[in-house]
C-alpha cells in the first residue's frame, strides 16, 4: 500500500470511527455511566485508556448489523446504527494505529 493509500485508508478509518463511537457511548451509558462517561473524557481528549479500546472493538464486532447473508438468512439486523464487518475491521484498524491492542 502507498503513502496516499495509507493516508486515504486512515482518513476513512476516522470516519467510521466518528460515526460510531457516539452510537458505542451512548449505550455504554445505558449500561454502565461511568465507564461511559471516562470513555466519553477519553474520547474528548483523544485518548482512549486501554479497556474503554477494548471494549470498543468488544461492541464493534458485536455490534455488525449488515452481515452480508442473503435475504433468507437475514441480511442485516436493526440497530441504531449500520455497521457491516468492513467498519468492524475500519475501528479495529483504527484502535490498532492508535496503538491499542484489539
Amino acid at each position: 500500500m502507498t503513502a496516499p493509500d495509507r493516508q486515504d485508508t486512515s482518513r476513512t478509518d476516522r470516519q467510521v470511527v466518528d460515526r460510531l463511537v457516539p452510537v458505542w457511548l451512548e449505550e455504554t451509558e445505558r449500561h454502565d455511566p461511568d465507564a461511559a462517561r471516562r470513555a466519553r473524557q477519553g474520547w474528548r481528549d483523544g485518548s482512549l485508556s486501554d479497556d474503554a479500546a477494548q471494549d470498543l472493538a468488544t461492541w464493534v464486532t458485536a455490534r455488525v448489523t449488515d452481515t452480508g447473508f442473503n435475504d433468507d438468512e437475514g441480511p442485516w439486523i436493526h440497530g441504531p446504527a449500520r455497521i457491516t464487518p468492513a467498519d468492524k475491521e475500519c475501528v479495529h484498524r483504527w484502535l490498532a494505529a492508535q496503538g491499542h491492542r484489539v
